[in-house]
């Protein structure tokens, strides 16, 4: 399993030339790093002074580099999908569609980037994946997807198992199942099979956004007002997807107290200019130690015994958070990210019975 980063800021601070620096510093380490661009456009290789295509091209001893395209993604994606359907089903639909006339729709681009890392990690052909994407909310949501899937699958699962209309059809699932597709589904059953492959992904997925061994992001910020307002957003808004924020870049300022005060307790690390599109090893020598993302707050932590569950939301304040519990789970809305967390089964079925904002966290008890 590779350790994957990926750098939030915005444009303008920096982002893919401190990706480019993080990947070839990691690589020089003996690290073997896979760089990946999303950005379509020329400006990713014109930095990295090398042509780039959609496949992994090696750059440099440990060191390769992919960027991503949508459309080849997709196409390679849809035969994927054609070859599940024609497992389960006698008579495949979808073998008249071809993915080279597909076109991409929006929010597709970031599923089929997410999933091409994915393949990638599970490659085992890399200890580090560097992921330059837009650095934003669109990252952040693209990271989040397992977690959002997941929700969908099982609240609306249980909404059909609980219909008047699934409960009138469930008898007849099992004949019909057996006359069309290949495998016998029961009515109890039937909800799970097609989905059990994909939840096993999303589960997977939801294990390493939440684990900073396995997926981190740092912040990156120059001097500029809004540069560090966003830095401060994207910093609590990435506790909403599970995403550990390992630290923050300063990109070509120095490091002040009031600045230090302001993203306590993250390391800050002073970043000096890239002097000659040759000349990366300052740059490389000022980056920060990625392993000790581990360090910094974890976005949300559970205590048994206490009855209480605490939620890193850093940059925000008490009017920004709003609380809501539906059943089982507790829904938490900041930073225009809507986060469901599922209680462990200690604290499953229980109200909540307070909740207090104090010192960048939400701690809520049962």
């Amino acid at each position: 399993m590779s350790l994957i980063l990926t750098f939030l800021g915005k444009g303008g601070t920096g982002r893919t030339t401190i990706a480019i620096a993080a990947a070839k510093k990691l690589s020089n380490l003996g690290q073997r790093v896979l760089l990946v661009g999303q950005d379509p456009g020329p400006a990713f290789g014109l930095l990295l002074g090398v042509p780039t295509s959609p496949d992994p091209q090696e750059i440099g001893p440990n060191l390769q580099v992919v960027q991503l395209q949508s459309t080849v993604l997709l196409e390679r994606a849809w035969e994927e999908v054609k070859k599940l359907e024609a497992q389960y089903l006698r008579s495949p639909t979808l073998k008249n569609v071809f993915g080279q006339e597909l076109g991409i729709l929006p929010g597709m681009d970031n599923a089929l980037a997410l999933n091409a890392i994915r393949e990638y990690d599970s490659s085992g052909k890399y200890d580090v994946i560097i992921y330059d994407g837009s650095g934003d909310q669109a990252t952040l949501r693209m990271l989040g997807m397992p977690e959002v899937f997941s929700w969908y699958i099982r609240r609306f699962r249980k909404v059909v198992e609980d219909s008047d209309v699934w409960k009138s059809v469930s008898p007849f699932i099992q004949p019909v199942t057996s006359a069309v597709l290949n495998v016998s589904w029961t009515g109890e059953n039937f909800a799970q099979e097609p989905t059990k492959q994909a939840n096993n992904l999303l589960e997977q997925g939801k294990a390493a956004i939440a684990d900073p061994n396995r997926v981190a992001a740092y912040v990156v910020t120059s001097g500029d007002t809004a540069a560090l307002a966003t830095a401060k957003y994207l910093w609590g808004s990435a506790q909403q997807v599970g995403l550990t924020v390992g630290g923050v870049l300063l990109n070509q300022i120095p490091t002040t107290e009031p600045l230090a005060a302001e993203f306590a307790p993250l390391e800050i690390s002073a970043l000096p200019n890239l002097s000659a599109s040759d000349d990366w090893q300052p740059l490389m020598d000022a980056l920060p130690d990625f392993k000790k993302a581990t360090q910094a707050p974890r976005p949300i932590t559970v205590d048994i015994p206490a009855r209480q569950v605490r939620l890193f939301l850093p940059g925000f304040d008490k009017k920004q958070v709003k609380l809501t519990q539906s059943g089982p789970e507790v829904t938490i809305d900041v930073g225009d990210q809507r986060r469901n967390i599922m209680l462990p089964p200690q604290l499953t079925g229980q109200s909540v019975k307070g909740a207090k904002f104090q010192d960048s966290y939400l701690t809520i008890s049962f």
